[in-house]
């Protein structure tokens, strides 16, 4: 169940980059930085960092180059941590 979770928040991450991208391309309301951030946060960070790639978005903004790197390591120690915890838990 979680791995879902995970999946459908960084399909949707990544869908808000492709979104903005386009929006950006036709100088309509964009979706705010924040946004993109929390969605990294929020375990999407995966799917932040391939869009940006993927559609060439936001890669000149040095705080998206280093912060949704940053984010992603922090996003995937959290989920090794939380699988640790579980395994002990489980085993005792």
């Amino acid at each position: 169940m979680a791995i879902i979770i995970f999946l459908i928040i960084n399909i949707i991450s990544f869908i808000y980059i492709a979104l903005d991208k386009s929006r950006s391309i036709k100088n309509n309301d964009r979706t705010p930085e924040g946004v993109l951030f929390f969605l990294a946060i929020c375990f999407g960070a995966l799917g932040i960092w391939l869009g940006m790639y993927a559609f060439r978005h936001k890669i000149r903004k040095w705080y998206f180059v280093l912060g949704v790197p940053i984010i992603l390591i922090q996003n995937i120690l959290t989920v090794w941590l939380i699988i640790e915890l579980i395994n002990k838990n489980l085993t005792i």
